[in-house]
């Protein structure tokens, strides 16, 4: 009976060792969007926390000074939870193999695993493990290390563009300010330039925040800016522009706002976001008014955007294409707490 008891600790420290380490694999190593049970735990307590503290606050700018802090907390707390259970992995399989009591198999896994080397072992399965877990030790760290400066690239290669965006469109931006300073600035006709840019944003924003979830959560460096506003004023912009703007047609548009939902889909189905895979208004309904619609084609006219003419078959193409990208918008700005902006977070629900 005791060597069964002995063999089933050793397989459950084996699962605890060897699950801990496919999830550092998964987190720093894996180009692939990979969901991590244990990261999701560690974030999902995390969060919870979060929003607690939060409801002692009362501005947004104080809530968003307490949130900026979520995602850097969460990753810094990876290493040492990976490091906890690994301690506790190999620590019951040194139990198995008859080390000694509780407090010297933690002691001896502890000082493997952080290469202290004040606790040694005769056996030489003993030694081997211990040299295995000095080993993941030293590997987890060189993971963290880097793993850090690809994610702080793909957060500032992201940043760039939200930046320049506030040019174009104001701050908090806006799919209307933007039509109405590049008919004043550029000319419309420079639009299609711009679609084809964030067309490559929104491809490489669905590889780097499936890839590397924690950025996701990660603030940009100014309160009233966000990846997910940004992301909604130029996909209204591109949805306006096709819809109700009397140019000759985009396809670049039409292939921007395409990259975008199908961008925003692929984030909402890394964190469990359910949206229509296949909408259609008014079927799906969209969070925009016919009568907020109609209210920003006056004041684009009034601003002297050519618009065309039948405002009822405008107001169908633009439902049509917002519908794609509508439900995913609004999830992701409530997920990551985005700061008012137009047609985005200002209908979003709340936390």
């Amino acid at each position: 009976m005791d060597v069964v008891l002995r063999v089933v600790i050793f397989l459950i420290g084996l699962v605890v060792v060897v699950g801990t380490f496919l999830s550092a694999v998964s987190t720093f190593v894996l180009p692939r969007s990979a969901r991590s049970q244990l990261n999701r735990i560690l974030f999902g307590v995390l969060r919870r926390i979060f929003e607690k503290l939060m409801r002692f606050v009362k501005t947004y700018k104080q809530k968003d000074a307490i949130f900026a802090y979520y995602a850097p907390i969460g990753l810094m707390m990876l290493v040492p939870s990976w490091y906890m259970l690994m301690t506790v992995g190999y620590a019951a399989m040194y139990w198995a193999l008859g080390v000694g009591d509780v407090y010297t198999d933690l002691r001896l896994s502890g000082s493997s695993l952080l290469t202290l080397g004040f606790a040694t072992s005769d056996n030489i399965l003993v030694n081997l493990l211990v040299f295995s877990e000095a080993t993941l030790g030293l590997i987890l760290v060189a993971l963290l290390i880097a793993y850090l400066p690809t994610m702080y690239s793909a957060f500032s290669r992201r940043e760039e563009s939200v930046n320049l965006l506030e040019v174009r469109a104001g701050s908090p931006p806006s799919a209307v300010e933007m039509l109405l300073r590049f008919n004043r600035i550029h000319g419309l006709e420079r639009l299609a330039d711009y679609w084809s840019t964030w067309e490559t944003w929104f491809a490489e924003l669905e590889e780097s925040h499936t890839t590397l979830p924690t950025l996701v959560f990660f603030r940009s460096p100014r309160g009233e800016q966000s990846w997910i506003t940004a992301a909604g004023t130029v996909l209204d912009a591109a949805a306006l522009t096709l819809s109700a703007v009397d140019v000759s047609y985009a396809p670049n548009a039409a292939l921007c706002i395409r990259a975008g939902f199908l961008s925003l889909r692929k984030i909402s189905d890394y964190f469990d976001i359910t949206y229509p895979t296949d909408p259609h208004f008014p079927e799906t309904p969209i969070s925009i008014s016919r009568d907020e619609f109609e209210a920003v084609l006056y004041r684009l006219q009034a601003d002297g955007l050519p618009l065309k003419a039948d405002f009822e078959q405008a107001w169908q193409d633009f439902a049509g294409w917002r519908v794609n990208y509508d439900h995913t918008l609004l999830a992701l700005c409530t997920l990551v707490m985005a700061p008012p902006a137009f047609w985005s977070s200002d209908r979003a629900p709340s936390l």
